[in-house]
């Protein structure tokens, strides 16, 4: 297997990235045009947030194209020269495919929507009358997690944006779309992928109401998310590739199974344990100072717990859902740049001395 251990993964959000036209919209040429500059940084790989077509709903996590270059961002020619001129300096790109769902804008969506069979079965869509839902799952982005088709008389599921719909992973068909987009990418030169949200990809065999919460306990780390994780590294060619799964209120065991070697399904996951620890009684949007005792103590539970047992986290402080570390566990005026090497120390030196460098994941 590619030695992965050992690198660097430097986020970009293309959208603010670098403008390289004037029109006050990052796009994939100011990728390339600050190249250099991330060179220098000893960066190894780019991980770039979606850059597909899409209504922009949710930040483009509502892909409506997933073999495409949204035209705001440039061109598929502009991204074949971002490859080509990121390996010429030894980086790797790592695109970020959310497979969990589609926007509703897709093809795929919208030929369910106009009766087609073969289509609706690639999602979640359950029958039923217009006053009941199927279930009482709660959408993370508030309201319900369905939404109701009149012409269809049937409801789909949408664990995220209503413009967002869950895809069926139970139809083989899907899974194969799936792997074939991963071929498709690998074809063109992509180093490495990062799945959003890929433990919700496995739903249950019976929809129920959730009556001790939201429903997600009925479908975060479903029983055949590993069989399909497994197949899928296999379909799309891509095993031994950087990959890295972001995981919704996952739990340290199943980390160790998706990410351990000789399961051939991911290289490393994506955890937010650390990130609760100033939510106040749990909740996102109420905040309190910093619980430090416990922010030590899930960094070394988590990392600990997956060497001892031949799994492996990515070392980050945050991602584009989260604000800068900085910001919340330092001060962002007087001793920003303090802060900043605190923090940055402070992560990779929880790391066990047996273990190799660990990543930044910038």
């Amino acid at each position: 297997m590619y030695n992965f251990k050992d690198k660097v993964v430097y986020q970009i959000y293309p959208k603010s990235f670098h403008d390289s036209n004037g029109d006050g919209f990052g796009d994939l040429k100011g990728v390339t045009q600050k190249l250099d500059y991330l060179a220098d940084l000893g960066v190894d790989y780019i991980w770039l947030t979606p850059f597909f077509p899409s209504p922009q709903r949710d930040n483009g996590y509502d892909v409506a194209n997933y073999r495409a270059v949204d035209s705001r961002y440039g061109t598929m020619d502009d991204l074949d020269e971002l490859i080509r001129e990121a390996d010429k300096r030894g980086i790797g790109l790592m695109l970020d495919m959310v497979f969990n769902h589609t926007s509703t804008e897709h093809d795929w969506f919208q030929k369910a929507l106009a009766g087609d069979k073969k289509y609706q079965d690639y999602y979640i869509f359950k029958d039923g009358s217009p006053d009941r839902c199927p279930t009482n799952w709660v959408s993370k982005f508030g309201g319900s997690a369905w939404e109701y088709v009149p012409q269809l008389g049937k409801w789909y599921l949408h664990l995220f944006d209503v413009m967002q719909a869950d895809l069926n992973w139970e139809n083989p068909a899907v899974r194969a779309e799936m792997a074939d987009i991963l071929r498709f990418w690998k074809a063109k030169g992509i180093k490495g992928f990062r799945f959003d949200v890929v433990n919700l990809i496995s739903k249950p065999e019976l929809y129920e109401d959730d009556l001790e919460g939201d429903g997600r306990r009925f479908y975060t780390d479903g029983c055949n998310v590993g069989k399909y994780l497994k197949e899928l590294v296999a379909a799309g060619g891509i095993d031994g590739m950087m990959t890295v799964g972001e995981m919704s209120s996952t739990t340290l065991e199943n980390c160790i199974g998706y990410t351990s070697e000789k399961n051939h399904e991911l290289t490393m996951c994506f955890n937010f344990h650390h990130l609760k620890v100033d939510y106040k009684n749990g909740q996102k949007w109420e905040l309190m100072p910093p619980d430090h005792g416990a922010l030590k103590r899930l960094f070394q539970t988590w990392q600990e717990g997956m060497q001892e047992h031949g799994g492996w986290n990515a070392l980050f402080w945050c991602n584009h859902d989260q604000p800068r570390a900085v910001s919340r566990f330092g001060s962002d005026t007087t001793y920003w740049r303090e802060s900043a090497e605190m923090l940055a120390t402070a992560i990779h030196c929880r790391a066990r001395p047996t273990s190799t460098r660990a990543r930044n994941w910038a």
